[in-house]
């Protein structure tokens, strides 16, 4: 694989290329120039640099799936041009944009890494530039036949890179914003990086990236609670618009054992309605075979998220739902590993 030697930054908007209007003390969009003048850091960098921007810039709040594919749309009309891309996001919702990329472009050969900051760059103790720079270095690293470090849709934060469908927004405040908790980091960035190869995805360079732009956002997120309500639940798996829940449950895949419940997801999941169980915690794996609450869920057509994010199970539903109408082929994709976004194999208590 020949190296290029050029990365195309992406900006789409951000704390890292705002500033604080003098006048109401809020966070505004900058020039992309202004950005740029912020670092003459850049100068130094041996890997040539292009730059793409949305304009207006979008507020991480706004990203939607249209601007999803627009990003694929660019990512894909440049990829022979450089050797990976780096894409400016806001922070609140990265982890949506990083998981959804990773299932719209099948077979990424080539680095694509999300970065942001907790402050703006032109702050005196901003992280925007540290990030900035390193997510450069790293979509620029290579093996010495030339194949990228990691070819994979990652997030680089505060000397963290993961990958996007893994991570998740842990912090607010503080600089390390970003963590996996269900994934070790794909890179340690010290002094010297500290790659971890047999955690990173391994493509096959022979065939192409194949994008997929078609996405079906017919998709809910519910959380179970103590004192749910039937009433109120029902409107949800009633609906005839939703055609996918992604529902919270308790600890491992657990559920309160409410007659209606059951019922109720039974007659969701026979009208076609995938319904995919992820835990309320940070970390940990759904087992629906360790508890009897558990295993009614599974009987009733529920299928396990495993150890998935919340981000990573709703984009891939919703990119899985935009390319097939069967939900039978949907709930089975959805136990499968398609980007490395859930761990395949035995679970904890024997869990297939």
């Amino acid at each position: 694989m020949k190296r290029i030697g050029k990365v195309l930054l992406i900006y789409t908007g951000g704390t890292i290329g705002m500033d604080r209007n003098s006048t109401t003390g809020a966070l505004e969009a900058l020039d992309l120039n202004y950005l740029v003048a912020c670092m003459p850091e850049m100068k130094n960098i041996e890997t040539a640099i292009d730059i793409r921007r949305f304009t207006p810039p979008i507020d991480s709040s706004d990203m939607n799936p249209q601007l999803w594919v627009r990003l694929v749309d660019i990512i894909i009309a440049h990829y022979d041009n450089y050797d990976g891309f780096v894409i400016l996001h806001g922070t609140d919702t990265m982890a949506y944009t990083a998981s959804a990329l990773s299932f719209m472009l099948e077979n990424l050969t080539k680095p694509v890494i999300l970065t942001g900051s907790q402050l703006p760059i032109g702050q005196l103790r901003t992280d925007g530039k540290e990030n900035l720079l390193t997510s450069i270095e790293l979509a620029a690293a290579c093996h010495p036949d030339g194949t990228p470090m990691v070819p994979e849709v990652c997030i680089y934060f505060s000397g963290r890179l993961l990958r996007g469908n893994r991570a998740t927004k842990q912090n607010a405040d503080g600089f390390n914003a970003f963590d996996s908790f269900n994934y070790p980091h794909l890179c340690d960035a010290g002094v010297n990086f500290a790659f971890h190869p047999h955690h990173i995805l391994t493509p096959d360079y022979a065939r192409p990236v194949v994008p997929h732009t078609q996405t079906n956002t017919r998709v809910v997120v519910f959380s179970l609670f103590p004192g749910i309500r039937e009433d109120i639940f029902c409107h949800v798996l009633t609906s005839p618009e939703v055609r996918g829940i992604v529902m919270r449950s308790f600890g491992c895949g657990n559920a309160p054992r409410l007659p209606w419940l059951m019922q109720r997801l039974e007659k969701a999941s026979a009208r076609g309605i995938v319904i995919v169980n992820v835990s309320q915690c940070s970390a940990g794996f759904v087992e629906m075979n360790r508890y009897d609450s558990g295993y009614h869920l599974k009987n009733v057509g529920v299928v396990s998220g495993r150890d998935s994010t919340v981000e990573a199970a709703v984009t891939k539903l919703m990119c899985l739902q935009g390319r097939y109408d069967d939900p039978d082929t949907i709930r089975q994709l959805m136990s499968q590993s398609l980007a490395g976004e859930i761990t395949i194999g035995e679970g904890p208590n024997g869990e297939n």
